[in-house]
């Protein structure tokens, strides 16, 4: 029935996730701004991570 296709693994919560943690830690550090780009920047890069991994099956 499923033809051995499987379930893509979604990333939007890993992203959202890295964000909120980069902002916190950033205002903790007194740079929120920094602390939101590289949270951004960070789950991006997992999610394509994820992303490649995925297309490769």
């Amino acid at each position: 029935m499923s033809q051995g296709r499987k379930n893509p693994t979604g990333a939007g919560a890993i992203i959202a996730l890295l964000i909120l943690a980069g902002t916190i830690l950033g205002g903790l550090m007194g740079q929120p701004s920094i602390g939101l780009l590289a949270g951004t920047a960070i789950g991006v890069a997992i999610a394509l991570l994820l992303w490649l991994r995925e297309r490769g099956r």
